[in-house]
Order: structure tokens, then C-alpha cells, then sequence
């Protein structure tokens, strides 16, 4: 029997068991569910035993990383490392489910429940590839390495000193992660890009205390209005980032590579579709779908300032707060993009008031040549276990762990998507469409083999 017929006849099987990897309620930023963390780490472990590997738990100072391997495959032969997460987001609002978020519901095709996409099922989806090919062949055609961690929901806390720390234990040609999206059922995509980030914290002071605004407006630099007016100065008309130095180190698009991107354009009616909004807006000279994954940003994504209560209060606050992010692309360093900020709001702050700009995290961007050996044997996968060719994709967001791996272990990363854009990771009704699952495994045994070649 080979490995694909293997997982056919234990499809079944395989879906009972991601059911009951989903029902772990592991929602790591909830204390009152650290026993379930626990449990899903464990019942990982198990799954990675069961499959035939050897498996373990690490702990940190938060969630356990589950690592396991199987390393029989001749000295020199590849070696691919998948990573994970099994652990999920809150379910707020529990209201707008239809069913229960840690009861998993089969409905049209679909699997409800939190984390059935983000990122259970993605992982699962390897880990039952490998233990498709072990019971069909008795041996995996490379050196197989799994990392699956409990902390990717807030931040892999943890992940980046456990990569440095094991280096040699991690040590791999290539890195797999699929907690991406592909296009539609119909067209896989492998996202090649991950945008970083910086993340800071405005404070405008001025007077030592709230004060009255009948008895000192008009004489005092409101801190609110002088945060509103200091966040105006960080765009030009023209919607790009005026902060000086801010795009010296952007990689440029090639033609070839904006003629890719540009095969599945983003267009304006989408996006008033998706979004609600009346037109869209951002630095002039890119499309759409250019400015979503390959050009930075500067946003604003909150404002804090006096009485935010009912009804009114008529007072001149002492302070006014805005926490702002930037997504940064290939090139670009966090650290560097918070000193030219931080000159720059010093420049355009008046004299009368005070400017703190603190940096909170970063975050780097992942950057993987898209005609490298690995990306090909990535396309030869899809095409095989998937059924269509994938297309290239820039992701707008973040995934900081992506870079550590880069860069501990000199690695490329290659982001297979298996889930699809309507999945709704993170809010009510996530979901995990089957086929997906079922094409996600069948991706995974043809990528293993695609390496031993």
C-alpha cells in the first residue's frame, strides 16, 4: 500500500483525531486554561509517538514546545523541519457561534471549532503525512523534525531562545510552516514574504495635571490636539510614510516579480467588499495588492486621551497616548525604523509640549527566493498532492518566529498554505475546510519525497 492510499483508507481516523486535538480548549493567554495548554501539548507528543517518531517535551518559562524526530535516513541525506502551534485564540464573542468553538461541528465540508485552522489542523496535516509514509514504507525518504509550540497566540514568547539555544538540535535544510492561506480550493499559494514589525507607544504630555478647559483653553497646547497634529505630520499628501530614511532600505519590486503579483490583482471592488469602506487609500505608484505585502506602513492603532466616559466633561487633558505600528518588508530593520521615528516625532513636536516615543516589540520581516530548490520542490508537491500549480504570494503580516529561523539556523522557510481566506482564524466560526485537510496531507507526503530528490 502506498502512503496516499494508506491516509485514504484512514481518513476517518485522521479527522476523528484532529477532532479531538481541536476540542483541547489550549487558549494560551488565559490563565484559567493552562491545564488544557498542557493537555494539547501532551496529546501532541503522544500523536508524534504514535506516528513513529521520537518526541518529547521542552519546557520554558511559559507553554511546553513539543519537538520530535525522525532521524534514520543515511548521513547527508536532507533534512526538513515543520513547524506548529497548538495553541489557540480566546472565542469572544461566544454569542456569534453557531456551535460550540471547542465541540468541533462537521458542516457542508467544513470542520468548526477554534484553532481548526489556526493552526491545528494545518500542522496535523504533516504530522499525519509522516505517519502515512512510515506505515506504508516503514521509513521516511528524509529526516523528518517537528516543532509545535503553545506560545505562537502571544508572541512565541519563548521560541526564539529555545531556537538559539538548540541550534544543533534544530539544525535543518529548509523549514516548513503552513499557517498561511492559499487562494481559493482551486489555487494553492506559497507566501515567499512576511512583512515585520515595529511596534511603539506615543505620549504627549503638557501641563502636570488635567486641567479646566474654560479656565486654560486657549492657552495651553492641548496634548490631544498636539498628539492629533504630530500623527498628521507622519504621512505626506500623497499617502507614503514622510518620515526621512524611512523607505532607504524597501527592496524594490522587479518587473518580474510585480508581473507575478499581479496575476491575481487585488481590485477596488474586493476591497470595498472586504472592508466596507468607501474607497481605498495608501501610497500612490502601487497596487493594491503591492501595498498589502510589499511596501511598509505606518499606522495608528489606537488613541487614549481625557474623559472618554457618557455624557461630558470639559477637560483639558495632561496627556494624550497613540500607539502606532509599522509593517516592515525585506531589508528593513525594526531597530533602525524606531531611531528614525523617534528623531523624527522629536523634530515636528512644538516646544509646547513633551513627545515619549517607547518602543514596545519588534519583529523582523522573512524573505524566501522564490526560485530557490526548495521553493521548487514546493511547487512539484502542489502540483502532485494538491492537484493544481501554486501561486507566489507577498503576506501582509507577521509571523516574527518565521525570521529567527532564518537567521539561527540559516535556513529558507518555505510557508505552504493550506487553509483559505474565508476561514475566519481568530473570530467566531473558524473553520477548516476538508478537502483542504485531505489535499494538505497528500501536499506534505509528495514534499517529503520531492526533497529526497
Amino acid at each position: 500500500m502506498k502512503p496516499r492510499e494508506y491516509f485514504s483508507a484512514y481518513q476517518q481516523q485522521y479527522l476523528n483525531e484532529l477532532i479531538e486535538l481541536v476540542s483541547i480548549p489550549s487558549i494560551s493567554t488565559m490563565p484559567d486554561h493552562l491545564p488544557d495548554v498542557r493537555r494539547a501539548a501532551e496529546w501532541v507528543k503522544a500523536q508524534m509517538q504514535a506516528a513513529g517518531l521520537t518526541a518529547r517535551l521542552y519546557e520554558t518559562e511559559g507553554h511546553p514546545i513539543v519537538y520530535g524526530e525522525w532521524l534514520e535516513v543515511a548521513a547527508g541525506a536532507p533534512t526538513v523541519l515543520i513547524y506548529g502551534h497548538y495553541d489557540v485564540q480566546p472565542v469572544d464573542p461566544i454569542s456569534e457561534w453557531q456551535s460550540e468553538p471547542f465541540t468541533p461541528a462537521v458542516r457542508d465540508g467544513n470542520l468548526y471549532g477554534r484553532g481548526t485552522s489556526d493552526d491545528k489542523g494545518q500542522f496535523f496535516a504533516h504530522l499525519k503525512a509522516a505517519h502515512s509514509i512510515l506505515q506504508a514504507d516503514g521509513r521516511l525518504p528524509v529526516n523528518v523534525k517537528f516543532v509545535i509550540e503553545g506560545e505562537e497566540e502571544i508572541g512565541s514568547t519563548h521560541l526564539g531562545a529555545f531556537i538559539r539555544d538548540h541550534r544543533a538540535l534544530l539544525a535543518t535544510d529548509v523549514v516548513v510552516v503552513s499557517d498561511t492561506q492559499s487562494r481559493s480550493l482551486d489555487l494553492p499559494a506559497i507566501v515567499y514574504s512576511l512583512r515585520g514589525m515595529c511596534y511603539m507607544e506615543l505620549e504627549i504630555s503638557g501641563p502636570d495635571h488635567d486641567l479646566h478647559s474654560g479656565s486654560f483653553g486657549g492657552v495651553v497646547h492641548n496634548p490631544a490636539q498636539a498628539l492629533c497634529e504630530i500623527i498628521a505630520g507622519l504621512h505626506n499628501p500623497d499617502g507614503s510614510v514622510a518620515v526621512p530614511g524611512f523607505y532607504d532600505d524597501v527592496r524594490a519590486l522587479d518587473d518580474a516579480e510585480r508581473s507575478e503579483l499581479g496575476r491575481f490583482p487585488y481590485t477596488e471592488e474586493a476591497f470595498r467588499h472586504d472592508t466596507g469602506a468607501p474607497a481605498s487609500w495608501g501610497e500612490q505608484g502601487y497596487l493594491l495588492h503591492e501595498r498589502t505585502g510589499a511596501r511598509p506602513t505606518l499606522e495608528v492603532n489606537g488613541l487614549i486621551s481625557g474623559w472618554t466616559g457618557t455624557g461630558a466633561k470639559t477637560v483639558l487633558p495632561a496627556r494624550a497616548l497613540a500607539k502606532i505600528s509599522c509593517r516592515l518588508v525585506a531589508d528593513q530593520d525594526p531597530a533602525r525604523i524606531y531611531e528614525i521615528m523617534k528623531a523624527h516625532i522629536a523634530h515636528i513636536t512644538p516646544p509646547t509640549v513633551h513627545s515619549d516615543l517607547r518602543l514596545l516589540h519588534t519583529g523582523r520581516s522573512a524573505f524566501t527566493d522564490r526560485r530557490s530548490p526548495v521553493m521548487q520542490a514546493a511547487i512539484a508537491a502542489f502540483e502532485e498532492g494538491w492537484g493544481a500549480a501554486p501561486v507566489f504570494w507577498r503576506e501582509g503580516g507577521s509571523i516574527p518566529i518565521v525570521s529567527d529561523f532564518q537567521e539561527v539556523l540559516g535556513a529558507p522557510v518555505v510557508l505552504m498554505g493550506f487553509g483559505l481566506p474565508d476561514d475566519g482564524p481568530h473570530g467566531p466560526n473558524e473553520k477548516f475546510t476538508l478537502e483542504c485537510f485531505w489535499r494538505g496531507i497528500a501536499t506534505s507526503i509528495s514534499f517529503l519525497h520531492q526533497m529526497a530528490r
